[in-house]
């Protein structure tokens, strides 16, 4: 496999035998016997240059994943001590990633400091293998069982608004008075209807609104400059409720509730750092977090 994987990327079979240190016909050798074991041909041969077949660029991938696992055995031995280090690929929402997940890095990299962080911030479901995400930080009320994650604490919501929208409008006495509001809503997320828990019992309410957005901090700068009523989460929504900006509305009414999870591919041959960025996100955001305090 190491040999397949240096003549892909030198381009060549005699600058792969240089570079590994064998013969050309061991290197020729080596491919041949990788083709029978995997039972296709894996290059087109000429005497200009080496291209893939098909079967040689879906194997490509996997043969390099072999060769870093075949790494990182080889350093568990030697350095059985071994400080996480590395690059981790984390894909988060915009709303949580600003709020909340930048400055928890910025925390963890001064921590470990051999570890680097790639943030992908992304308003939609990424698939971990096809897009090489080695850990998605996912708000959910139902996730998917064959998924691997870890739970790191609840996601609340509230109901919001800027003081400039409540000098022009009576803030709603009742949750059904939402229905006689300018509601700003999420594309994606109760765009017509919001449900909350009220005296043990279920309550939906249909809304509209003239702006909705498919990710949270749209709508946090649209409530904020008064466009309307809005229900945000708390983790972005309550600093800006404390300082005065926005003012919690229906505060006995409690918005449905979801959880937040760390979510990965595999627990086989999971890499240190991205053991120590999971046991790191568990105790950053606990049970109750910090900033649903005084709501």
């Amino acid at each position: 496999m190491r040999v397949f994987v240096t003549v892909v990327d030198l381009g060549s079979q005699s600058a792969a035998a240089d570079q590994l240190d064998l013969s050309r016909p061991v290197v020729s050798r080596y491919l041949a016997e990788l083709e029978d074991w995997v039972g296709a041909r894996l290059m087109h041969r000429t005497t200009r240059k080496l291209s893939l077949t098909a079967a040689g660029s879906e194997i490509l991938p996997r043969c390099r994943q072999m060769l870093e696992l075949s790494t990182e055995m080889q350093a568990a031995v030697s350095e059985p001590d071994q400080t996480p280090r590395g690059v981790l690929r984390i894909s988060v929402s915009t709303s949580f990633g600003q709020a909340q997940l930048a400055e928890a890095m910025a925390a963890y990299v001064k921590r470990y400091p051999g570890v680097s962080i790639e943030l992908q911030m992304l308003d939609r479901t990424v698939n971990l293998i096809d897009e090489r995400i080695d850990l998605a930080i996912r708000t959910s009320s139902d996730l998917d069982p064959n998924l691997i994650a870890r739970r790191l604490t609840v996601c609340r919501s509230v109901i919001c608004a800027a003081p400039a929208y409540l000098r022009e409008h009576p803030a709603p006495q009742r949750v059904e008075d939402l229905s006689l509001h300018n509601c700003l809503t999420h594309s994606y997320f109760g765009k017509s209807l919001w449900h909350f828990e009220q005296d043990g019992e279920s309550v939906s309410v249909p809304v509209q609104g003239n702006i909705s957005a498919n990710e949270a901090s749209t709508l946090l700068r649209a409530t904020m400059a008064g466009a309307g009523v809005a229900l945000l989460p708390s983790y972005q929504a309550g600093v800006h409720i404390h300082s005065g900006e926005l003012t919690r509305l229906l505060p006995r009414t409690e918005p449905r509730q979801m959880n937040i999870y760390a979510v990965y591919a595999s627990r086989k041959h999971m890499p240190a750092a991205l053991r120590s960025m999971l046991d790191f996100l568990v105790a950053r955001f606990p049970e109750e977090p910090a900033w649903d305090i005084g709501l």
